[in-house]
């Protein structure tokens, strides 16, 4: 058989089919419906691009989306970072771990509507049914409105993300740490080298392609997050993020040129991620 025949593509086909189908064509018939009206029917060029970079309610969400990368990425993977260091010499690791990661098995809508009753807000003088505010109570404090008060709503559903993600980070960097090799670490100690030198000289640069995964997941889930935030506030009282946006100009107020336009611009956000990726997996692949 001739390298490259006509056999290779036929057991591709069906692969090919089907992401074209459901991948490639949805990706480009979005792209075109971004440059109509809402009922798709007249072509407005770009105004439904330079409404999504300009009304305030994107403004907003661009900004909360901007906080989640901060906050959401840099918090969790630095307490994974960190438990996956410290929980590697307790006695009981296997257990601690598995209580650490058990709320990625929970569904983020459960995980919202769970938070949601521990966040829940009543006034001062009423009965609290949220556990965080019947511990302020307890302690003679004013009750938070945690998911209410535009001071605090985006840092409490953020604080859910990291709930549920550092598990994640832990389990994976942990994997990495592990790897080193003992007699690596066992030497720089000999030479005097403290735990912190240890750590910043060697465990990070040796895990370093590890935490570069973890954070592109990262960052990619915090581009597209939707879920927490249409369970806990559906956007509202300046939580709104971009995915959420897109879901209510899609079926809340039926308009697909706006809607196909966030979603246009949420692919363009995340692809220098994926190409950041995949130039990683090159060089490493080249490497080997």
């Amino acid at each position: 058989m001739k390298k490259g025949g006509v056999l290779p593509w036929l057991y591709l086909a069906p692969s090919l089919l089907f992401l074209g189908f459901f991948l490639v064509y949805p990706t480009l018939h979005t792209l075109y419906l971004s440059f109509f009206d809402e009922r798709s029917e007249n072509f407005v060029g770009l105004q439904n691009y330079i409404w999504a970079l300009t009304s305030e309610d994107m403004l907003i969400a661009f900004r909360n989306n901007l906080l989640w990368l901060v906050l959401f990425t840099g918090l969790t993977l630095s307490l994974g970072l960190i438990l996956a260091v410290i929980l590697d010499r307790v006695r009981y690791e296997a257990v601690a771990k598995s209580i650490i990661f058990m709320p990625m098995a929970i569904s983020f809508v459960g995980a919202g509507v769970i938070w949601k009753f521990v966040y829940a807000y009543r006034p001062a003088n009423a009965a609290q049914i949220g556990l965080l505010n019947a511990i302020l109570r307890l302690m003679n404090l004013n009750p938070i409105g945690w998911l209410v008060n535009r001071a605090t709503n985006n840092f409490a559903i953020i604080a859910v993300g990291v709930w549920i993600w550092t598990g994640f980070c832990m389990v994976v960097l942990s994997a990495a740490y592990k790897g080193i090799p003992k007699e690596l670490v066992e030497a720089a100690r000999v030479d005097g080298a403290s735990e912190w030198q240890v750590f910043w000289h060697i465990t990070l640069p040796m895990i370093k392609p590890t935490i570069a995964v973890v954070a592109t997941t990262l960052v990619i889930n915090v581009l597209k997050v939707f879920d927490l935030v249409y369970v806990m506030t559906n956007g509202d009282l300046g939580t709104e993020v971009i995915a959420n946006r897109m879901y209510k100009e899609m079926f809340h107020f039926l308009n697909f040129g706006r809607a196909s336009s966030i979603a246009v611009i949420l692919l363009l956000a995340i692809i220098p991620v994926m190409l950041f990726n995949i130039r990683r997996f090159q060089e490493q692949e080249a490497m080997r």
